[in-house]
């Protein structure tokens, strides 16, 4: 469903008004807007976000000591192998790449969780839910992505609440690198990588149509250098 993006100046008045209430800097009054007025804005469909979400999960538990032969059957099970990027299938396959990196993606899954509405706040004050991993594939007793895609109830948000949450975690970001520059407080428990991961998911997931954008990025083409 593609449709007529929200006033971005409008998104960007509530994104300012929510780092006040949490007591962190504002970005200076250049900080350029996510999307222009008349821009338009969808979701990736549902079942490109179901595979990253399952492709990440995977990546996790290979962290956390899944072996490379258990992973790489699961894929093949699960048919996702084209949807695993070259740096990930280095990691299933031979654990090449930084570990701390991939464990960071725990953040990331939690956002795209959130977009397809399998969890219900995307706070930046909290923690990942606790209860996430139950609403994700059961790859220890074998669960395949599509037994698992059967089982959950996908309830995407509409793209303008997705926008609107980027544009926060574009302003969060900043802000949180400012605090870690400063060597102030952060409002919780939530750190700058886990914003930028969920920042990262959004900005994938998030699909921006109007003259100023290029085509949706791939996972790995993410762009959170500004």
């Amino acid at each position: 469903m593609i449709v007529p993006a929200p006033d971005p100046r409008e998104v960007r008045e509530a994104s300012l008004e929510e780092l006040a209430r949490l007591r962190l800097p504002l970005p200076p009054p250049q900080f350029p807007l996510v999307w222009e007025p008349g821009d338009r804005i969808e979701l990736r469909p549902t079942a490109e976000i179901e595979a990253r979400i399952a492709v990440l999960h995977l990546i996790l538990a290979r962290c956390f000591g899944m072996p490379p032969q258990a992973a790489m059957s699961w894929l093949l099970a699960s048919h996702l192998v084209e949807m695993v990027t070259p740096p990930e299938f280095q990691f299933v396959t031979g654990a090449k790449g930084d570990h701390r990196s991939f464990v960071l993606h725990h953040d990331a899954l939690f956002s795209l969780a959130w977009v397809l509405g399998l969890t219900k706040l995307l706070d930046p004050t909290m923690a990942v839910d606790e209860r996430l991993v139950e609403r994700l594939p059961n790859i220890v007793e074998g669960e395949t992505f599509p037994q698992w895609r059967s089982r959950i109830l996908a309830a995407p948000q509409h793209p303008a609440d997705a926008a609107a949450l980027l544009d926060l975690h574009y302003c969060l970001d900043w802000s949180y690198l400012e605090v870690d520059r400063s060597g102030g407080r952060l409002p919780g428990l939530v750190d700058a990588n886990a914003i930028g991961q969920r920042r990262w998911a959004l900005e994938w997931a998030v699909i921006l149509r109007g003259p100023y954008h290029d085509e949706p990025p791939g996972w790995e083409e993410v762009d959170l250098s500004t």
